[in-house]
């Protein structure tokens, strides 16, 4: 058995040797493919820098009070919020959530990126749009930034209950 040893060992350690060298050999061969490997990131967004704008813009006015129709620090509303932030990159979009609904491309949820418009139907009884917010981070979950009316400019999230439940559509501009 003492004389086995040593070779058992040996050949393990060849076995070991010439198994991590063929794997470098398979990812060279590998890498040096046309083909993009599934797992890359789609091409960066060529809006990102106006989206960025955009979306600090919408920041600024964080904490402002809620006023209906509004466009200033004075007061926002949701509409007016977005409205502002997009004309700041010389992009007129319709001043109400309803309209700006029409606006853009209709996306699914899974597709949704930073820069996407939100839409909800707040008023049940009315059964339309009437709010919007614009995504500001979407990291397992969407972040939008909007006007609320008994919080004024906030960030929100698309996984709390109420927002989940009166989200309606989302849109891409950029």
């Amino acid at each position: 058995m003492k004389r086995i040893l040593p070779y058992i060992l040996l050949a393990t350690l060849s076995f070991l040797i010439y198994s991590c060298g063929s794997t470098s050999k398979r990812k060279a061969v590998i890498s040096n493919k046309t083909e993009k490997p599934s797992n890359t990131k789609r091409p960066p967004n060529p809006n990102y820098k106006k989206i960025k704008s955009i979306i600090g813009h919408a920041k600024t006015f964080s904490g402002t009070r809620y006023k209906y129709g509004g466009t200033t620090k004075k007061g926002m509303d949701c509409s007016g919020l977005i409205y502002t932030s997009f004309k700041k990159e010389n992009i007129i979009l319709p001043r109400t959530s309803r309209t700006m609904a029409t606006q853009g491309k209709a996306i699914s949820l899974k597709k949704v990126s930073v820069g996407d418009l939100l839409f909800f139907k707040t008023n049940k009884r009315k059964n339309v749009i009437s709010h919007v917010g614009l995504v500001v981070e979407v990291k397992g979950t969407i972040k939008f930034i909007h006007a609320s009316t008994s919080r004024g400019v906030i960030i929100s999230s698309l996984d709390e209950n109420y927002w989940n439940k009166a989200f309606t559509s989302a849109r891409r501009v950029l």
